[in-house]
């Protein structure tokens, strides 16, 4: 199975983004969320990809950050929720602040999300309140990056004032499909993407 796509990105739309890799482009479904982080058309991406499939489909669902395929996946354990509708409400709300009404029995907030009745929000709280853990913020790219003298240039660029969200695009912008780099290699790169 598919489960991480590295190339050029040559389409996105707020669903969906193709992805060429080694000359074959793959039709990804994507949350808006992803949408609005990605780089754009002709730019280097990387997903986290989970593959779906069904006896008259195979689907694939990309995530920019680990973080929220995680959470998508565990959405597609609760009886009543398919990929579809998953990816409707990881586009419904950011990923963190679902996992916090998740655990807070919040069903106000879960039932504004578009597709969400009080029943199934009701199982959403009652099948994954216990399965999730809480939010840990700025954590989420670390599970994705590779080494520490990735995390050391996120934290440097955080700590000029970008922003968690702009310093992670980045580093995967100036990571791209090479090799390994040094500190202030990646550094470099990812600062002069960002102050394009």
């Amino acid at each position: 199975m598919i489960a991480h796509l590295r190339g050029t990105l040559l389409a996105k739309r707020p669903n969906q983004a193709i992805v060429e890799t080694h000359g074959v482009g793959y039709d990804v479904v994507i949350s808006v969320p992803t949408f609005t982080e990605m780089p754009a058309a002709g730019g280097e991406v990387a997903l986290h990809i989970h593959t779906h499939v069904r006896e008259d489909a195979l689907s694939l669902y990309g995530f920019l950050r680990l973080a929220e395929k995680q959470l998508f996946e565990k959405l597609l354990t609760v009886s009543g929720i398919g990929p579809k509708l998953a990816i409707t409400i990881l586009s419904g709300m950011p990923a963190d602040e679902m996992v916090g009404a998740i655990r807070g029995g919040d069903l106000a907030r879960l039932t504004r999300i578009p597709g969400i009745g009080k029943k199934t929000a009701e199982r959403m709280v009652l099948e994954l309140r216990d399965k999730l853990t809480a939010p840990t913020g700025a954590s989420e790219m670390s599970a994705a990056l590779a080494s520490p003298v990735e995390e050391d240039v996120i934290s440097a660029l955080v700590n000029l004032g970008y922003q968690r969200a702009a310093a992670d695009k980045a580093l995967l912008a100036a990571r791209g499909g090479k090799s390994p780099q040094s500190f202030d290699v990646l550094f470099r790169e990812a600062l002069g993407s960002l102050s394009k």
